[in-house]
């Protein structure tokens, strides 16, 4: 396990700390605050601890890319972009400020804003005792993601000259070799150690790599086997079953030898599925794919056709599973001790093709209620858990997108990597 700001003495300490406060922002109002509160805790632990200071940082966006698309989209529908628009775009969607403004409401405390990410040392110094700053944006920095090594440690050389200690929160950046997530950790005086959302998210996804309590079943949907096929291979090493789901089913179905109709399929990844069918059926992994369907004749919420088959017409495309299919997963989930869930067995977002993802998040729900070890991750399967209203009946439900999916294939997160251990 990692160390975390409880095994360490913050009592007159300067801590610098990573949290991810990336949360959508529309004309300079924060939309959604659920990575702001996630944070809380860690940061009122600090702060109970008599700190000299506590400075956070965080990404908001991508500032390059984000004027980059803005600026393509006003030039397609016909407008004239100027560095006025990309200045108030950016104020409206990339400055920290109204972030910090939120988060101080939250904290109930003030919260000094800093206008830079570098330079500023003095005005940390001259922080009245026990005081909460956090900087602006670091991504207007391009030593933040750069790819040079070098260049990051720039960047983090500077970031750790603000604190004596240096505490990871941001897990869904954990995936980030960055200077603000994983460099600053070689510069700073003592080991770097984790707060308390980062030490959850290692406690429950790491086992389901490492060492889950078994029978364990792995639920893997979303859109492509392309993005999914590391997990897979990864989660096969534990899993006794792997409900495939979404899109992706279908390319599997292909593989099979079944008519699919007009739906999704990654033709170039024909035969990766079929190698991982074999290894499954090698190590004695139950692979569960739809055997019913709810298709559509175009992608739209309307006009849901019940297909109780495996095949599906030339004129329909797969949306949801079917409730045979349902059925299947019932089985297998309510029959393990073990589950993690990555990506919706459907088209969740339209109403008449959400049934089959919320049978899944109900049947998750029950398996924790009878004590299973339940995790979700991956930003739809959470949006899933969210939009019915199951998030809290979960054992755990991840902050991270990215960061979630890379630690079940089991790589090496660098946020995670640079923070001491037990």
């Amino acid at each position: 396990m990692i160390k975390t700001v409880k095994d360490v003495d913050l009592k007159g300490k300067r801590i610098i700390m990573r949290v991810d406060f990336n949360v959508p922002m529309k004309d300079g109002v924060v939309q959604d605050d659920t990575r702001i509160m996630a944070a809380l805790p860690t940061i009122k632990y600090i702060l109970e601890q008599s700190p000299r200071s506590l400075v956070l940082m965080s990404h908001l966006g991508d500032p390059k890319k984000d004027v980059k698309k803005a600026q393509e989209k006003a030039e397609k529908a016909g407008k004239t972009w100027t560095d006025a628009d990309a200045e108030k775009f950016i104020n409206g969607k990339n400055r920290m400020k109204p972030v910090v403004e939120y988060f101080a409401s939250k904290l109930g405390k003030p919260v000094t804003f800093l206008p830079d990410a570098l330079g500023q040392k003095a005005a940390i110094d001259a922080l009245p005792e026990g005081a909460v700053a956090m900087l602006e944006n670091v991504r207007f920095h391009k030593e933040e993601t750069s790819k040079d090594a070098a260049e990051r440690d720039v960047m983090a050389k500077e970031l750790a000259t603000y604190g004596d200690i240096f505490v990871n929160d941001a897990f869904g950046t954990a995936h980030r070799d960055q200077a603000s997530t994983a460099s600053i950790a070689k510069f700073m005086p003592v080991e770097s150690v984790g707060g308390f959302l980062m030490e959850k998210e290692v406690k429950y996804i790491q086992p389901m790599v490492t060492n889950p309590e078994k029978p364990m079943t792995a639920i893997i949907g979303g859109a492509k086997v392309s993005s999914k096929i590391a997990v897979l291979e990864s989660l096969m090493k534990n899993a006794s079953t792997l409900i495939v789901g979404g899109g992706m089913a279908y390319t599997f179905l292909k593989a099979q030898g079944h008519a699919i109709g007009k739906s999704l399929v990654e033709d170039d990844f024909l035969d990766t599925a079929k190698d991982l069918l074999a290894k499954a059926e090698k190590a004695g992994v139950k692979i569960l794919l739809p055997v019913d369907h709810v298709g559509g004749a175009e992608f739209a919420d309307k006009d849901p056709v019940a297909v109780d088959a495996v095949d599906l017409p030339d004129n329909l495309m797969g949306m949801d599973v079917g409730p045979k299919t349902v059925e299947l997963y019932k089985n297998a989930i309510l029959a393990s001790k073990s589950i993690v869930w990555n990506g919706p067995v459907g088209v969740f977002e339209f109403e008449n093709f959400a049934k089959g993802t919320e049978a899944v998040a109900r049947l998750v729900a029950e398996a924790t209620s009878k004590g299973a070890m339940t995790v979700v991750g991956g930003g739809d399967s959470v949006a899933a858990v969210n939009k019915f209203n199951l998030a809290d009946k979960m054992s755990h439900v991840s902050t991270g997108g990215g960061a979630s999916l890379e630690f079940l294939e089991g790589k090496t997160l660098p946020g995670i990597a640079i923070l001491a251990t037990k």
